[in-house]
């Protein structure tokens, strides 16, 4: 993972990148309260936001973990960095 993405939520603010979730959607999580986690499809004229559980949101990071450790990732240390400090 080179750098870090935001995204600009039009009710919540900012949101980060928590890890990709496949088919082209991404899980992002709020800034400041990191509490909400949307399902972010972007599109070509904006982005659809789907709000998720916390435990779905894991969900799609453990898998996204598991995936960088079975092949091997070079990004494996920066993605299990990330999921430290969002879930646990």
């Amino acid at each position: 993972m080179s750098a870090e993405r935001y995204l600009n939520h039009p009710t919540f603010g900012m949101l980060y990148l928590v890890a990709p979730a496949g088919e082209g959607r991404d899980v992002y999580a709020t800034l400041y309260a990191q509490k909400m986690f949307f399902l972010v499809t972007l599109q070509p004229r904006g982005a659809q936001f789907e709000v998720i559980p916390y435990l779905d949101a894991r969900h799609h990071a453990e898998i996204h973990l598991s995936l960088c450790r079975r092949n091997g990732s070079p990004d494996k240390q920066r993605w299990q960095e990330l999921f430290h400090q969002t879930f646990i």
